[in-house]
């Protein structure tokens, strides 16, 4: 058996069972581990500055009248600025953005504001989604809901129904994105510690300073239209994101017992294999297996990680047109060792 163990500085140090080795070019990932202040900067300006513009063009755009059309084509674009904005803050939690641990925490604090998420609190949530994905007995913290097919056909009928709206696409990629960033996150996850709790707190006074700011500048009426269209298409987006990336066809799912991390990370995650132009703006997240096999490294050396190392690149990519029928796997059959549909 294999474990991962999660550090409370945003480490995942992933360990082997005796008599079992990493082979030889996991310790490879090491070199690409090295975080630059420069490029994290660049980032961070090439990000927030457009997201700044599109926010006053959308403005404009209400409150001289123009057509609900153009709000909406700057909203698309605003909203792909927003899910490249979470990656940043992303990499801020696994403190691999910044060389230093400082300048982590306080961006991620900064871009924790901006995409309606705590920093502390979903650190917490996520590192154990780390050290837990892809194993069955350990389900729960920041995945999607999977049910194996045996627990499915013993849940009530209730449960059942609960589950099935969960997972129909216009739930989980819908209303779910505005539950999530606008009242799921406004809570503490499950056994936080005080730290995360605050960090709830602290994320939530300055989000009502936010508002109260934007209320009395520009109306409530023109900022929530605003954020509440952006944050639905980027959170949409973003939670689509997530679900490809363990949830596909020939994913790996273990038995505590029989789990592996070598296993998990290769087999439990995808290559999700975008267009450029997608791949920036997901801060190559689609090199998901690289990333859960090094969770330090940060997003701008994940594809170069991914051409240096042959065995990388041995992984089946899911390109975006097979993507979508992924939707249709809803359950986990630990027969076939498989994600199925509903028979």
């Amino acid at each position: 058996m294999a474990v991962t163990d999660t550090a409370s500085a945003g480490k995942t140090r992933q360990v082997q069972s005796p008599g079992r080795e990493w082979p030889a070019w996991h310790d490879t990932l090491l070199n690409y581990r090295t975080a630059s202040a420069g490029i994290a900067r660049w980032q961070l300006v090439t990000a927030i500055l457009p997201y700044g513009c599109l926010w006053y063009l959308m403005i404009q755009s209400i409150q001289r009248g123009y057509s609900y059309a153009l709000t909406l084509g700057l909203a698309v674009v605003a909203a792909a600025f927003l899910v490249r904005l979470f990656i940043l803050f992303h990499d801020c939690v696994h403190s691999s953005l910044f060389p230093a641990k400082g300048a982590n925490t306080f961006f991620g604090y900064v871009l924790g504001v901006m995409v309606l998420t705590p920093f502390e609190d979903w650190r917490f949530s996520h590192l154990r989604h780390h050290a837990t994905f892809a194993n069955l007995d350990a389900r729960g913290y920041g995945d999607i809901w999977t049910l194996t097919r045996t627990e499915y056909a013993a849940s009530s009928a209730g449960k059942r129904w609960a589950y099935r709206v969960y997972r129909h696409p216009a739930v989980l990629f819908g209303l779910g994105a505005l539950f999530n960033f606008v009242l799921r996150f406004r809570l503490p996850a499950r056994t936080t510690t005080r730290k995360e709790r605050m960090s709830v707190l602290f994320t939530n006074l300055l989000i009502i300073g936010v508002v109260v700011v934007a209320a009395r500048s520009i109306g409530w009426r023109t900022y929530l239209f605003i954020q509440l269209t952006v944050l639905w298409i980027a959170g949409a987006a973003g939670v689509w994101l997530f679900y490809v990336q363990h949830q596909f066809d020939g994913v790996y799912w273990a038995r505590k017992g029989d789990w592996d991390a070598l296993r998990a990370a290769m087999e439990g995650s995808s290559f999700y294999k975008l267009p450029t132009v997608l791949r920036w703006v997901s801060g190559n997240i689609g090199y998901h297996h690289v990333h859960h096999l090094g969770s330090r490294i940060p997003n701008y050396r994940l594809k170069d990680c991914y051409e240096a190392i042959l065995a990388l690149q041995a992984k089946p990519p899911l390109t975006l047109w097979d993507s979508f029928s992924t939707v249709r796997l809803k359950v986990w059959d630990e027969a076939s060792h498989r994600l199925v549909a509903f028979d």
